[in-house]
Parts: structure tokens; C-alpha cells; sequence
């Protein structure tokens, strides 16, 4: 099925400056078309106030040429504004005109097209609306009054004095003089708009990308978690502490939640495998050892009591051998817990730096020893010996020639640390994880079952044991409680 363009379905990076430039055009058109309206009123109330103060100056001026029945005098003095040409942007009257009591000119500016005597509401029907409104206010006369029509604006002053009225003045313009200068307000006000644009727009676009620019790694990262490959944001990507800031530092708690969820997750099944290769190799273990040993009893019965030749001899001797070296691998799985031997002391340890000596001077080792343990402690000393001589000779056998074992012993808080690490060759994600399972491939002499017995007394003993590689060294720590034993 063909999907169907939608604006809102797109990215953020690109609908975040779409919606912020279409705000931002919005804005300035109505901003500029609110301005261009404002300035068209306060035009066309100029125009009227200009043209009452005119229509007020003229009555003032033809009042006694009126009375005296001077005509000619009242058209030159209501004609001299039409003729101002030397100031700029003056909008000038389209007309001008003096009733009489009766409405009917008297005299105009424009004789040819309206004629003395001539009644005004016969010229057009919005003079006739024009009187109507004159005769509506003549019960509380003003001033003057205006009116206006699609084309025209129109100020009408009576021609008073001392309460004897003449006539009326009417001052008509045409509302195309504020064309111009209304075109001239909307072609600065679209180049002020455009100025603004081109700041707008640009800085906008910036920040909308700056802005989704987190989300949509965000987004990335999130499709990304479910398979476990995702990785932390970097801070420099959003520095703030707002709603995306707060929600990439969310993120960030997730992902290092999930990491140690899944280092957790891969540490108890790690356990669990090799509790269950334990449980399964104690079990073939004692079923071997049952069979085993009536055999071992069988070839000494009959060493002991039967007659044989010295080929026999030989060769029973030879099974004999065999079985007895089966036995010895066997008994290495049964790592068992053991009576309880005497407790650990400081001596146990110079025991083992003085048996593993001739093994490191063989491969002419620096064997750096550190060892900080001034009292006994109530651990079983036969199994921690045994736990450091294997994890030493497995360091000293993987350490390169004239290379370095390092071996470091310290209590801290009822624990005893012991770190042994060496400068060997690294180890693969392969052999990491099947490190300490019986027979493991790290091991290319020997039958592979020290770190093993080491793990399985480790675990006897309530202790853990963990390995890493840091500066290409691989480091061995094993931290094993133990509990103060109450003085009498």
C-alpha cells in the first residue's frame, strides 16, 4: 500500500525549521499587514483633520466676501489651496464647494463640471446622503462633520457668524491622493520584512537543527538499544538542562542501566554454565571413581596372588599406570570442600614465593611481590595456598621471557585481595569465555583443570574471582571473606 505524504510524519530535523520559518513569514506578514493598515487610518484621519482645519480656515475667510456677494473674490480664496505645488507629498483637494441655505452652489472650484445654481443632490447620490447628513446635524451643529464613500472623503464646515449661516463649506477628496504615500509605507514596510526574514530564517533553521539534532540521534540510538549495540550520547551533542537535556540524560541512565543489566546477565550465566559443567563433571567423576577403583583393587589382588610371566608383569604394570594417572584427573574434578584445615598465616605466603622462585628465574622473570598481611586470618590455608600456587604458575607459565608477574596480597575490610597479573600475550573474547571451565583451551601443556580447581575453591570458600586485561597485562583478582573468630 502506497503511503500518502504527510508533513507531520517528517523527521524533526526538517519539520522543526518548516513550522519555525512558516511561523516566522506568518508573524511578518501580519505584523507588516496590521502596520500597512494602521498607517492607511492614520492617513485617511490626517486627511480629515487636515481637511477640517482647512474647511475651518476657508469659512473664516469667505464669510465677509459671502455677505458682500463677492464671488470672484470667494473662488480665488478657496481656490489658492489647490494650487500649492511646492510642498511635497501634500494631498491636495479634489474639490471644493460653497452652498447656500438651499444647498445649491454658490461658487466651485471646478465651474465646468459643477455649475452655480446647481441643486448638490442632484449631481450624485452620495452628495444627496451628504445633505441628509448635514440636515441630521444641524440640530447640534459642530464644527464639522465628514463622510465618505468608496472613492471620495468629505468635510463639511456651515459658513457661520454670530449665529447667521451663508451656507456650508464642503471640502471633497479623493481617496487616491494617499495611494502613493500608502504604497510607499508597504514598500518600506516589505523591505523591513524581508531584512527580518533573511535574519530569521537563517538563525531559525540553525536552531531548529540544533534542536533536533539530539532527538534524532536519540532516536537512532533508541532503535539501536534492542539489540544491545547502542552506545551514550555525547554531552557536547545537547549542553543544556531543559526537557531534551533532561531526556538524553534519561537516555543515558538507560543505556548504562542496560549495560549493567547485561554484564550482570552475562556474569550469572558464565556462573550458572560453570556450576552446571561442575555438577555434571563431580557427577561422571564419582561415577568413574566407583568402577575405577574396583579395578585399581582387582590388578593389586592379582599382582599379589596370581602367577605371571614378565611380559604379564609388564603389562599389568602399564594398566596399572594408566588407571592410576585416570584417577589423579578424576580426583582433580572433585574439588570438594575439605575438613577444616588451620588458619592462614603470613608464612604460607613466603612458602609459596619461595616454591615458585625457581620456576620464574627458569624464564628469568621479574617476580614483583607485595604483600601486606601482618596477622593470621581464619581462612582455610591449605585451599588459599593452593589458590595462589595455581594462579601463579599459570601467570609465570603465560608471561613472556624476562617478562613480569606481579603478585599483590592485602586485607581490607575483612576481605583478602590477591591480585596476580603478567605481561603475556592477551587473551581473545573465545578463551575469556571459557577461562575457567575444565579442559579449557587457554591451556596448551597439562590437562587445563588449574584455573578450574582454582574457580571451584574460590566459590567453596564464598570468595570471587574475575579477570581483566588492562595495559596489556592480564590481571587475575580474587577477593575471599572472612569472619573474625570470636577471642575467649
Amino acid at each position: 500500500m502506497k503511503r500518502v505524504f504527510n508533513i507531520f510524519n517528517l523527521s524533526h530535523r526538517y519539520k522543526f525549521p518548516i513550522w519555525g520559518s512558516l511561523l516566522i513569514i506568518l508573524t511578518t506578514v501580519a505584523i507588516s499587514g496590521a502596520l500597512l493598515f494602521k498607517a492607511n487610518e492614520d492617513m485617511r484621519q490626517d486627511l480629515i483633520n487636515n481637511s477640517s482645519s482647512l474647511a475651518n480656515t476657508l469659512v473664516t475667510n469667505v464669510f465677509q466676501p459671502l455677505l458682500e456677494d463677492d464671488i470672484w473674490q470667494v473662488f480665488e480664496i478657496i481656490s489658492a489651496p489647490l494650487a500649492v505645488t511646492h510642498i511635497q507629498d501634500l494631498m491636495l483637494p479634489k474639490n471644493i464647494l460653497i452652498l447656500d441655505n438651499d444647498f445649491k452652489v454658490v461658487v466651485s472650484t471646478t465651474p465646468m463640471l459643477i455649475p452655480m445654481g446647481t441643486r448638490i443632490d442632484q449631481l450624485t447620490p452620495e452628495y444627496g446622503i451628504l445633505i441628509q447628513r448635514i440636515l441630521n446635524t444641524a440640530i447640534s451643529p459642530q464644527p464639522t462633520y465628514d463622510m465618505e464613500d468608496v472613492q471620495n472623503i468629505y468635510v463639511a464646515a456651515p459658513i457661520l457668524s454670530e449665529g447667521f449661516s451663508l451656507g456650508t463649506l464642503i471640502v471633497v477628496h479623493s481617496k487616491d491622493v494617499m495611494t502613493p504615500r500608502l504604497y510607499r509605507t508597504a514598500l518600506h514596510g516589505s523591505l523591513v520584512g524581508l531584512v527580518v526574514l533573511l535574519i530569521l530564517l537563517p538563525v531559525n533553521w540553525s536552531w531548529g537543527q540544533r534542536l533536533a539534532r539530539p532527538l534524532v540521534l536519540l532516536t537512532e540510538r533508541m532503535k539501536l538499544l534492542r539489540t544491545g549495540s547502542s552506545d551514550n550520547l555525547e554531552t557536547k551533542v545537547y549542553p543544556y538542562h531543559d526537557e531534551v537535556g533532561q531526556l538524553l540524560e534519561a537516555y543515558h541512565q538507560i543505556v548504562e542501566e542496560h549495560g549493567k543489566n547485561e554484564t550482570l546477565e552475562k556474569q550469572i550465566i558464565h556462573s550458572e554454565r560453570l556450576a552446571a559443567v561442575g555438577r555434571l563433571a563431580a557427577g561422571v567423576a564419582h561415577e568413574i571413581n566407583n568402577p575405577l577403583g574396583g579395578m585399581l583393587t582387582a590388578i593389586d589382588t592379582l599382582k599379589s596372588y596370581g602367577e605371571m610371566d614378565a611380559r604379564t608383569t609388564k603389562t599389568i604394570d602399564l594398566i596399572a599406570r594408566g588407571l592410576t594417572q585416570i584417577k589423579e584427573t578424576v580426583g582433580a574434578l572433585l574439588v570438594e570442600a575439605r575438613v577444616r584445615s588451620r588458619h592462614l598465616d603470613p608464612q604460607d605466603f613466603e612458602d609459596i614465593r619461595n616454591l615458585v622462585l625457581p620456576q620464574s628465574r627458569d624464564k628469568e622473570l621479574l617476580l614483583d611481590w607485595r604483600s601486606s598481611l601482618a596477622r593470621s586470618l581464619p581462612l582455610q590455608a591449605n585451599q588459599v595456598r593452593q589458590v595462589l600456587i595455581n594462579l601463579l604458575l599459570n601467570a609465570i607459565h603465560a608471561a613472556y621471557q624476562k617478562g613480569l608477574v606481579v603478585c599483590a596480597i592485602e586485607e581490607v575490610d575483612n576481605i583478602l585481595k590477591i591480585r596476580v597479573e603478567n605481561d603475556g600475550a592477551q587473551l581473545n573474547s573465545e578463551q575469556m569465555l571459557h577461562l575457567f571451565e575444565p579442559f579449557s583451551p587457554i591451556s596448551q601443556t597439562g590437562h587445563g583443570l588449574g584455573l578450574w580447581i582454582t574457580y571451584q575453591i574460590v566459590q567453596q570458600l564464598g570468595g570471587k574471582i574475575a579477570v581483566e586485561q588492562i595495559d596489556n597485562r592480564v590481571i587475575f583478582n580474587v577477593t575471599l571473606p572472612f569472619e573474625e573468630t570470636p577471642t575467649a
